[in-house]
Formats: C-alpha cells, structure tokens, sequence
C-alpha cells in the first residue's frame, strides 16, 4: 500500500534494499548495474527502482540527507513493505589519518548524542549496532574479492561537520572509548529503527573527504568514484537469503 512518501505498491519493493543518500545515485546504480530496472517511487524526487542482479530482485532507493529523512524511509520500508535488510551506501568524512580518499568504512556501531530514539521511541539511546549477520556476509564478500574494508565505529551527525563553527569541540564531547573511524548523517536512524522492528541494517561509506587531509572528492567523483563500494553492496545483497 503506497504511503504519503512512497508511491510503490506492496510487492514491488524487494526484501533488500540498496539504500544510497542521493536519488541520482539510485538512478545511477540502476542504470549501469541492475537488469530490468523499473521506477517504482519518485515522490518528492526520492526514485527507487526495482530490478535484479545476478538473478536476484533488488530495490535501489535513495533516503534523502540526515536522519529525519532517512527516519521516515526505512521505516516505511521495514513497517509497510515488509522489508528485511538494508544496506546504506553513502558517503563519510575520515575521522582516522590513516584513511585516504574512497577507502571504504563498515559501521560495526553508530553513536549519535541527539535524540532521534527518545523523540520517536521514549528511549535514551545514543549507540546502536548493526546487523552482525549482515556485516559478515559484507566482509567475506569483500575479503573474497581483494578489497580492502575498513570496520569500526561511526558517529552520526545532525550537522555537516565541516560547517561546525568548533568541530573538534564536537569530537571532545564522545565517548572516550568509541575511536570513530568516521562520521555520516544517516545511519543511527536506520539502525534504530532496524532494532524497533528487528531487522537488519548495515552501513558502508566511501571516504570523501578527512580532518587530516586537505583533499576533497569533487562532485564527479563521489557520483562514479563509489563503484567499489556499490559493487560491494550489490554482491553481497545477492547473498541474503
């Protein structure tokens, strides 16, 4: 039954979902990787599309920025399509001086200090797990194929960092034993509401730029520069039963 964000009806949006920031990246993941796609949401110019890879019904879907958007997505997905796994894919900023341009991240936990689970749920939750079934078939699968995956703790943001007037007073504020790898705006929504309605959630971000680092992926980058990680979800996507 399609919802006042979502004009897909039951059944065609698949069991895993593919889930960039960006709805010309879904375009674009559907375009040059799925066989068959079909546009099945544009409300609000969030496209989602369904079609298969290597034989296997997927849905592309974009979240929008930030949590409230991302909030309203999958839960719609998990509560009124009977959605099962999703996967992020998006970008990130390295909070590690080791991490280099499109390096590839896998959130073990995300820690946000707003309040998304209290608004919505009455909880005072700040941390929150991924699926650990998911984020193992992820690393087999890109241990499987040689490239290199970086897995660590993530912090969720309700601001782009790079416009904090003080960021690394932000980053003082953390808990002293979460060694952030890096930092989004998406994912403490998605897991949340993963653990509401016990599914499953995964996060992979592709570095784009770092606090340690001068360089910065340009708009054409991030839009084809991502194929690594793309490829990634995608292969472990067909994976899920």
């Amino acid at each position: 039954m399609p919802t006042p964000h979502n004009e897909a009806a039951f059944g065609e949006i698949a069991k895993t979902v593919i889930m960039p920031g960006d709805p010309l990246r879904a375009q674009y993941i559907a375009e040059n990787f799925l066989e068959n796609a079909k546009l099945v949401n544009q409300v609000r110019g969030m496209y989602a599309y369904t079609g298969t890879y290597q034989g296997k019904e997927l849905t592309i879907m974009a979240s929008g920025m930030g949590m409230p958007s991302m909030g309203i997505y999958s839960y719609e997905l998990y509560k009124f399509y009977e959605v099962e796994n999703i996967i992020r894919i998006g970008s990130c900023g390295a909070y590690r001086p080791d991490l280099e341009l499109f390096d590839i991240v896998l959130s073990d936990n995300v820690y946000c200090e707003g309040n998304y689970a209290l608004t919505f749920n009455n909880e005072d939750c700040h941390l929150v797990s991924a699926s650990k079934e998911l984020n193992t078939v992820i690393q087999e699968t890109a241990k499987s194929t040689n490239l290199n995956l970086y897995c660590g703790n993530t912090v969720c943001l309700e601001v782009f960092d790079p416009y904090m007037p003080d960021f690394e007073q932000s980053i003082s504020r953390l808990p002293s034993d979460l060694n952030p790898y890096s930092g989004e705006m998406e994912a403490f929504a998605l897991f949340y509401n993963a653990k509401f309605f016990s599914k499953k959630a995964s996060c992979l971000m592709t570095v784009v730029d770092s606090r340690f680092k001068n360089d910065v992926a340009t708009t054409e980058q991030r839009e084809t520069g991502l194929n690594n990680m793309i490829k990634l979800a995608l292969d472990t996507a067909v994976k899920i039963s």
